[in-house]
């Protein structure tokens, strides 16, 4: 079996004997703005005969790495019962970033009938101009009746424009939350759909026949076409497999994992050998969506944390993330005369893009005249930032470039920080001191510098992703915990400091810390200590991601709501269509039947071979005067198994 994860900074493969649980081969390998570069790369190492690949199956942080840095296709929200204010609260707005809200009549009530008929005039209207890569569509109560959606479906997919509706990523209630859902699932289709080429590419070029399978946010796997459709089902991916991955290597039931990339760090408790599943939905990047996933603590700090001074306050040095930038030292590896002679040439003071880089990554997507202008100056390597950027609109349209992948910043990362100081020795030390010497000279906003020379500044970057990391990890526990307190209490900061006078203030956590991810060994020894606990960092830590990929199972779940809307009617609610019945047992062994045939219709579809199937019914009622009355019920039908292998 193959397993592969491709990350925002590295990619990762294994050759996985899944009869003696060993790993046969690995490999790691930049990701390139043209996927299919590390995925080859990776591939040609590890793989010496084809015939031997019976799976493969990929993870991937892309998804939860675009949400997190806000990075996507240009899609619009079809918003059908609702008005623009119903979005506020679920964070829409801030989901939307600028792109294009329109609102229409239609929707249905919560028993699936017509509250208002669905206007396509006025959407019609709206599209003569519309400009976009994917469509998001929510309409009020698709749960219950979908007939809204699905007809503005047909009408846009007509015009050639790739369309998520709503009721096909959730079938809770709350329209607004699965309209949030919905737009970052559109903006996210296109960046999917890319990886799973780059992966078919290449794996046809290397005469690898076996089913592609990709890692939901929840562990279980689903083949490629099957994901294709519902992209944001594979956010927590990466995150997810790591965890799968971590409970395989370490054996270890019960632990904090923390698995820190060049984009992310994310957390998980493992309990019992098994990661909690949170049904609320998973939170990536201060979104909380409607998506089934293992629960998860996401922040933007990693390896490749764009570090900034923070100018503007006296305890906090620095600042990182949550943006993801190219290392410096990296840059200087591939393009060692460019980055060698612009830190050569600076001259104190440092101004706001000294040490900076900026480069295109030959995506295409449409931009506006000031855009492709900016593009059209950067031309087609990297170039010095404050070569390009002079005015704040300049440094506007820059940061708008690098949001929708069209251009990427480098700037001095914890990475640099680690070179410089000799910790790491991947890429360019010379080039990590003295963009290190360059960020020690900044201005703290008070007429003094932040250091006093390169290796302070490094030393002081690495120290504070270590408590900025050992934050995360007590931010984590004392949520799944239900506890009030966060890291930043000052309480809870004065434990961190190891508070020491008339009181003894302690804060720790009580599970070992197991890491993972390339650069865990380089800090989560002390990340761990700062945390209260110890570090478990198993062998091939660096790769859990790929391993956790391929030892999963196919998973489908299915839902359906029966609603009472009058006495003696009870209504089965499925995405298909409504059914009403005299008795409630009918009703609950209708959607049970139907929701089976679906779940193993889809297992199979998903790339399952030998599928076991359960359900379950749970009721909802309240008292009124001195009886039961049933208000509703949940009919929930899980279908699994192992993958299809490819036979020879």
């Amino acid at each position: 079996m193959l397993g592969i994860d491709t990350g925002g900074t590295y990619t990762d493969a294994v050759l996985f004997d899944h009869e003696t649980g060993q790993v046969v081969a690995k490999a790691k390998g930049r990701t390139r703005p043209d996927l299919k570069i590390g995925i080859g790369e990776v591939l040609d190492a590890i793989i010496q005969n084809p015939e031997v690949v019976s799976l493969v199956s990929l993870s991937t942080t892309l998804a939860t790495n675009a949400i997190v840095e806000g990075v996507g296709g240009r899609i619009a929200l079809v918003f059908i019962g609702f008005d623009a204010k119903d979005g506020e609260n679920a964070g829409l707005v801030k989901a939307l970033a600028g792109d294009r809200l329109i609102t229409i009549g239609g929707g249905h009530d919560p028993f699936g009938n017509e509250a208002s008929e669905l206007d396509l005039a006025a959407l019609e209207a709206e599209l003569k101009d519309l400009d976009v890569d994917a469509c998001a569509v929510t309409a009020k109560f698709s749960v219950r009746n979908p007939e809204h959606e699905i007809a503005v479906r047909e009408l846009m997919e007509e015009r050639g424009i790739p369309v998520t509706c709503g009721h096909e990523l959730s079938s809770r209630l709350n329209g607004p939350k699965r309209a949030l859902t919905c737009v970052l699932n559109a903006r996210l289709l296109g960046m999917v759909r890319e990886l799973s080429e780059a992966t078919r590419v290449m794996l046809s070029e290397r005469d690898i026949d076996a089913p592609l399978m990709l890692v939901r946010g929840d562990g279980s796997l689903v083949s490629e076409a099957f994901a294709r459709h519902r992209p944001i089902e594979t956010i927590l991916s990466g995150p997810a497999a790591s965890l799968i991955g971590a409970s395989f290597l370490t054996g270890v039931p019960d632990a904090v994992v923390s698995d820190i990339g060049g984009t992310t760090t994310d957390i998980a408790i493992l309990q019992g050998g098994t990661p909690t599943i949170s049904l609320d939905g998973a939170s990536v990047g201060g979104h909380k969506t409607m998506v089934e996933a293992v629960e998860m603590y996401t922040h933007g700090l990693g390896g490749d944390s764009e570090v900034v001074v923070n100018d503007r306050s006296e305890e906090t040095k620095l600042i990182l993330g949550p943006r993801r930038v190219v290392p410096v030292c990296l840059l200087a590896h591939e393009h060692p005369d460019l980055v060698h002679s612009t830190l050569d040439a600076w001259q104190y003071p440092v101004k706001r893009y000294d040490g900076r880089f900026i480069g295109p990554t030959g995506r295409q997507s449409s931009t506006t005249l000031r855009e492709q202008a900016f593009l059209d100056r950067i031309g087609d390597g990297w170039v010095p930032a404050g070569s390009v950027i002079s005015s704040s609109v300049d440094g506007h349209t820059a940061r708008s470039l690098v949001s929708r992948g069209l251009a990427a910043f480098s700037a001095y990362t914890p990475t640099d920080a680690a070179h410089a100081l000799g910790i790491q020795t991947d890429w360019d030390a010379d080039a990590a001191k003295k963009v290190s010497w360059l960020m020690a000279n900044s201005d703290t906003g008070k007429g003094t510098q932040v250091s006093l020379n390169g290796e302070e500044f490094a030393r002081l970057t690495i120290d504070t992703l270590v408590r900025r990391s050992a934050e995360k990890l007590l931010d984590a526990a004392l949520a799944h915990d239900r506890l009030s307190s966060t890291s930043e209490s000052p309480l809870v900061q004065d434990a961190l400091n190891r508070h020491r006078g008339v009181t003894r203030i302690d804060v720790g956590l009580d599970l070992p810390v197991v890491g993972l991810g390339a650069s865990a060994p380089v800090y989560y020894t002390d990340v761990a200590e700062q945390a209260g606990s110890h570090a478990i960092i198993p062998e091939h830590a660096g790769v859990a991601n790929a391993i956790g990929a391929v030892v999963g199972q196919v998973r489908i779940t299915r839902r359906a709501i029966i609603s009472q809307p009058s006495k003696g009617k009870f209504r089965v609610h499925l995405t298909e269509s409504d059914r009403d019945f005299g008795d409630k047992q009918p009703a609950i062994d209708f959607a049970t039947h139907a929701l089976i045939g679906l779940a193993e219709r889809d297992a199979s579809q998903a790339g399952a071979l030998e599928v076991t199937t359960i359900s379950a019914f749970e009721e909802r009622s309240a008292t009124v005067g001195n009886k039961e009355v049933f208000v509703e019920g949940l009919v929930t039908v899980i279908s699994s198994g192992r993958p299809r292998l490819a036979t020879r």
